[in-house]
């Protein structure tokens, strides 16, 4: 620990935190604001309970015979609703945002009253960067944190900030490697942004618990702390902008930035970060405009309040034993919605700014991912129950467990439908094609909604479609793109639902390191993880061919991924796939075609591929940045 580094101002009160809580006037919204939000949350709610009617209906509609609708029936239709709230949800978000992006001129003042602030004007406020790390790659860490200091005191405004180092790493050897970089970023940026590094030897709490830690520690110095994952990156002009619109807007608790993937050498990562680039655009446009001051916080790229998230978002210890119990895995959404429970607004920044995270470079650390959350979700099962939450905070809370019941709830029915088919011929004859066809393409369209509104949109706007590399590059990659999405859907299902099987047994995920790099996965690695979604996708095969080999081709799209999901992985990981994506020039990002001069320090392999001009190799610091002049 470098704690001798710390300025002295930074000591806790006398209390400890030093919390003080603001006056009850400042959390109260504009009666004009709160209306107008009250009237978009009915039409929101009256679309999305229409469509799940509606489309219920047609479920009805597509098994109802002369004799009515069988107990196996009315389980599909059940397990037809649980899937429901998230495809409506994400097909209205989408339709509200491409008409936000296509007909406004400032789609953030179109779905949100946050005020910009003046970013030209030095901030009294001081700022803490934390810094989250757990076994991480401790040279990629050091540099990505040394370049985002570089940025700030190169902006000339870095005097209100303080960068920590979390460790909550429990392997010696990276710890010792922690304590000298972070030591040399230390004394590299010294007299110009103070830099502290402290590890915990154990991590009650999780990531929750590393910030708690600095809360008690630290967190009375400080008025907003912007929080990272160890794979995060934000540039100077970003950060500068999230403490001005604290600044501007005193009921804000929560600021969450719209995170978009980092330029990457991984095929799986380049694909699956394209199409979440698309998606997320239209999807949090839309959902901002009917969540207002209940928005999300996905635990990095944010900027929090500390007095009152220190006061008021102490996560329970879960009680009970079993995976479920505990402490909270996904602590972000919990947190926010005690910040909203305490009076301040919960908001996020749906536009793109210089706000980065890299995503998994391989199926099998996409998956886990997957699982860690999936985990953490259900555990909201415990939570539903907490006195005084704002209605929508309760609604997210039921669906962020629906997103990952909707997994098991598709496989019965799916299921069931083949139990029908093999033991009930009579039931397979009454089935209605014509609407269970109608009913499968509206589903799928609604499924892919998000993804499709935003393409709409970069076509029909000519800087969108050059920053993205072209009209027919974009097309291409689009369209790969949800072939990849309709092969991976079927296969995290299996995933997802084995694991929740498995959580009244004791089966948990844990919280380890993730994996980073890019590197080829083996062959026996892939098979010994993904062998349940082969064999899935191999019955499915055998059953449709026994049955009728007519009924291969519409459960296609349910098997083939299961069936491929060894090679897949293989294939689409290591530096092969990568050179081999990056050369075809699909799934472009912005951030590729015109570098942001943020990103150069990185020295990223992505860069380097495509020949943007710099020297050398990302993982280490570079020396011209200690010469910045602040």
């Amino acid at each position: 620990m470098f704690q001798s580094r710390l300025p002295t101002y930074l000591t806790p009160d006398s209390s400890g935190n030093g919390v003080i809580a603001p006056s009850p006037d400042l959390h109260q919204a504009a009666p004009a604001d709160a209306a107008r939000l009250a009237r978009r949350r009915a039409v929101f709610a009256t679309l999305v309970l229409a469509t799940m009617a509606g489309l219920t209906a047609l479920m009805g509609l597509a098994f109802s015979g002369d004799g009515g609708i069988t107990w196996a029936e009315w389980l599909m239709i059940g397990c037809f609703l649980l899937t429901l709230p998230w495809t409506a949800i994400g097909f209205w978000n989408a339709v509200i945002g491409l008409s936000v992006m296509r007909l406004s001129r400032d789609p953030l003042a179109a779905v949100s009253t946050l005020r910009p602030g003046d970013v030209t004007r030095d901030s009294t406020s001081s700022t803490a960067i934390l810094s989250c790390i757990r076994n991480e790659d401790v040279e990629e860490v050091a540099a990505s944190l040394d370049a985002m200091v570089a940025d700030l005191v190169r902006s000339g405004r870095s005097s209100g900030f303080t960068l920590y180092v979390l460790s909550d790493t429990n392997v010696d050897e990276i710890a010792g490697r922690e304590e000298r970089a972070f030591a040399e970023l230390a004394a590299r940026w010294e007299g110009r942004l103070p830099v502290l590094y402290r590890r915990r030897s154990e991590n009650p709490g999780f990531k929750a618990g590393n910030i708690r830690d600095f809360l008690d520690r630290w967190g009375a110095a400080h008025d907003y702390a912007i929080v990272l994952d160890a794979d995060s990156f934000m540039s100077a002009k970003t950060m500068l902008d999230m403490v001005a619109r604290m600044d501007a807007n005193p009921r804000v608790g929560i600021l969450q930035t719209l995170v978009v993937g980092m330029p990457t050498t991984s095929a799986f990562a380049r694909i699956f970060q394209f199409g979440m680039r698309l998606g997320m655009r239209s999807y949090t446009l839309g959902s901002a405009w009917w969540q207002g001051d209940c928005g999300p916080y996905w635990g990095h790229n944010a900027i929090l309040r500390v007095a009152p998230f220190a006061e008021q978002c102490h996560l329970p210890k879960l009680p009970g034993k079993g995976p479920l119990s505990g402490w909270v895995l996904s602590h972000d959404q919990v947190e926010a919605v005690l910040m909203r429970r305490a009076g301040y607004e919960v908001r996020v920044l749906p536009v793109e700014s210089e706000s980065f995270e890299e995503n998994p470079p391989n199926m099998l650390e996409f998956i886990r991912r997957e699982l860690r959350w999936c985990q953490g979700n259900l555990q909201y099962i415990k939570l539903l129950g907490l006195p005084d939450l704002k209605p929508v905070s309760r609604v997210q809370l039921v669906l962020a467990i629906l997103m990952f019941v909707s997994a098991p709830a598709w496989l019965t029915f799916m299921a069931t439908g083949a139990a029908l088919v093999a033991f009930g011929s009579s039931e397979l004859i009454r089935f209605d094609l014509t609407a269970g066809f109608a009913l499968f393409l509206i589903v799928m369209t609604m499924i892919f909604a998000p993804k499709i509104a935003t393409f709409l949109d970069i076509l029909a706007d000519r800087k969108l479609r050059t920053a993205f590399g072209g009209g027919l590059r974009v097309t291409a990659s689009w369209f790969v793109e949800l072939i990849f999405s309709m092969l991976m859907a079927p296969i995290v299902a299996v995933a997802v639902t084995l694991f929740v099987a498995g959580l009244p047994f004791g089966k948990a995920i844990g919280w380890g390191a993730q994996i980073r790099d890019n590197r080829t996965l083996p062959l026996g690695l892939c098979a010994s993880k993904l062998w349940p979604q082969t064999l899935f996708g191999l019955a499915g095969f055998t059953f449709a061919f026994t049955v009728t080999p007519d009924l291969i081709w519409p459960l296609l799209p349910v098997i083939l991924g299961p069936m491929i999901a060894v090679p897949l992985a293989r294939l689409t990981s290591g530096e092969t796939a990568g050179r081999l994506a990056l050369a075809s020039h699909l799934w472009r990002l912005p951030e590729e075609v015109t570098p942001p001069d943020c990103l150069l320090p990185l020295r990223l392999p992505a860069h380097a591929s495509l020949g943007v001009p710099f020297g050398g190799a990302r993982g280490g610091m570079a020396p011209d940045l200690a010469r910045v002049d602040g």
